[in-house]
């Protein structure tokens, strides 16, 4: 095995333990030690995508751009440097609007859709019906938030199937990995995350405690 493979395999075993900046470290060295390797480049955006810092995301993309050889994928990728929405942004900005939900939900939204384009790697992206993915990241956004809009009526203002809108939210939240009051998509400003990770610390501190002589 190679140094590169070496440093690729940690960073893969740290993102799928969500140490993400072990991740970025591991392959940040594996990309430098084989700097014509495509599928370090793309790893190390997506664990930079996944943490949420984007503009180096898209610069480690920039330099997978550089590498790769499969045309349909650099096609795919290069298309997130554009400035312009696409068609499912696009439908989802009016369907957000619908649905009464701010420009802060839509947005969120929005970065969802990107994260979810890099981190997806080389796995296929079928957007045969925009409005269909444009549904699943509303909906998603919505029950991150607690947000109370059922199913059905986003299916209804995107002009979909709720069966389909639930496989697609389930690919959602599996692909990246996400949890009820998700901190990367969570818009209001007291997080319950944050009172169950205090409590977590607290509950750890008596223990230490109640073990102590």
């Amino acid at each position: 095995m190679s140094r590169g493979e070496k440093y690729n395999q940690a960073g893969l075993q740290s993102y799928q333990d969500w140490e993400l900046e072990k991740a970025i470290v591991a392959f940040k060295k594996a990309a430098a030690a084989e700097p014509d390797n495509a599928e370090y480049h793309l790893n190390l955006a997506r664990a930079l995508a996944r943490s949420s810092n984007f503009h180096e995301a898209i610069q480690a993309l920039g330099e997978y751009l550089r590498t790769e050889t499969d045309p349909a994928l650099s096609s795919r990728y290069e298309r997130l440097f554009s400035s312009a929405l696409d068609e499912v942004e696009s439908a989802l900005i009016e369907g957000m609007r619908q649905l009464g939900l701010s420009i802060q939900y839509t947005g969120k939204a929005i970065q969802m859709w990107l994260e979810y384009r890099i981190t997806i790697g080389r796995r296929p992206l079928r957007v045969t019906k925009p409005e269909l993915w444009s549904a699943a990241l509303a909906y998603t956004i919505v029950k991150v938030n607690f947000v109370q809009i059922k199913l059905k009526t986003v299916a209804e203002v995107f002009n979909i199937s709720e069966r389909s809108l639930k496989e697609r939210f389930s690919e959602l939240v599996q692909t990246l990995d996400l949890m009820p009051a998700d901190y990367r998509y969570f818009v209001g400003d007291q997080n319950p995350l944050d009172k169950l990770v205090e409590a977590a610390q607290i509950m750890e501190e008596l223990d230490q405690r109640f073990m102590e002589d």
